[in-house]
């Protein structure tokens, strides 16, 4: 019989067919973020026993994002379909054994093989209808990144809006956004066909390298979360706004790490 090849499904004669080639993936993206500060004990309830509260619990970074991205050989370029999408992402902060981490708590995509490159680095992606304002430097037809300048954003997910963001920016920033910073430690799970415990279950860190960031612009920002019967991002609702930030970001992922399996089981039923 033929050797089927691919990274992931589908898996065909030639490896073609796959949804998601092999890393490494490069990216470049436009980013909008609004920091805030919710109730700590919603974004608490979100953290798995390994991981305990950050310094400031309370603090949010939802950040949306304009990305392109294309593996090794860039052919992705030249037919777009394949790297262009866009994302908006919930971060909260946490600490593992007392050093400062990120999580992504919610994250919402466009594009069917950015939700499975998300969920192979542990992104807890679902789909989304994501848009954001685009910078101009000709023209009147958007905002400009200086001074004055005017950024929108939403998120709707299965006909309802979840979020509507606004930064308007004032300067260049000293120094940036805050909750996102630290490492990253995401978690992949996958459940089992034969039972209800999961098959795959662990904690992991994402590695990226060769990272470049433009000027880092900062203003007021203004964010509202809805209600959705499917989500639960009201619980995580803004209290406080620290700021907002826009800027441009590039980086390539060559793999994770696996810090540990996780120490509980997920119940499959709710209220278990």
């Amino acid at each position: 019989m033929a050797k089927l090849n691919g990274y992931s499904l589908p898996l065909s004669p030639e490896g073609k067919a796959n949804l998601l080639p092999a890393p490494p993936w490069h990216y470049s993206g436009d980013m909008l973020l609004v920091e805030y500060r919710t109730d700590p004990d919603a974004v608490i309830a979100l953290l798995p026993d390994e991981l305990e509260p950050a310094d400031d619990p309370g603090a949010v970074s939802v950040i949306f994002a304009d990305w392109q991205s294309c593996t090794d050989h860039g052919e992705e370029w030249l037919d777009p379909y394949h790297s262009q999408y866009k994302e908006a992402m919930v971060y909260v902060g946490a600490k593992y054994k007392g050093q400062p981490i990120c999580r992504c708590v919610y994250i919402w995509v466009d594009k069917d093989f950015a939700m499975l490159r998300g969920w192979v680095q542990g992104f807890p992606k679902k789909h989304g209808d994501i848009w954001m304002s685009r910078p101009v430097t000709v023209g009147k037809a958007g905002p400009r990144l200086a001074p004055g300048g005017k950024f929108g954003a939403t998120l709707s997910v299965g006909g309802r809006r979840l979020i509507e963001a606004r930064v308007n920016l004032t300067d260049l920033s000293e120094k940036g956004p805050q909750v996102n910073n630290p490492p990253q430690f995401n978690s992949r799970h996958f459940p089992r066909w034969d039972s209800l415990e999961p098959a795959l279950y662990e904690m992991v860190t994402v590695k990226g390298v060769d990272k470049e960031c433009s000027p880092i612009w900062e203003g007021h920002a203004d964010i509202k979360v809805y209600d959705s019967p499917f989500e639960e991002l009201r619980a995580l609702e803004p209290k406080e706004i620290i700021g907002g930030y826009y800027h441009s970001f590039g980086y390539t992922m060559i793999g994770g790490e696996v810090v540990e399996q996780h120490k509980h089981l997920i119940s499959a039923n709710k209220g278990e």
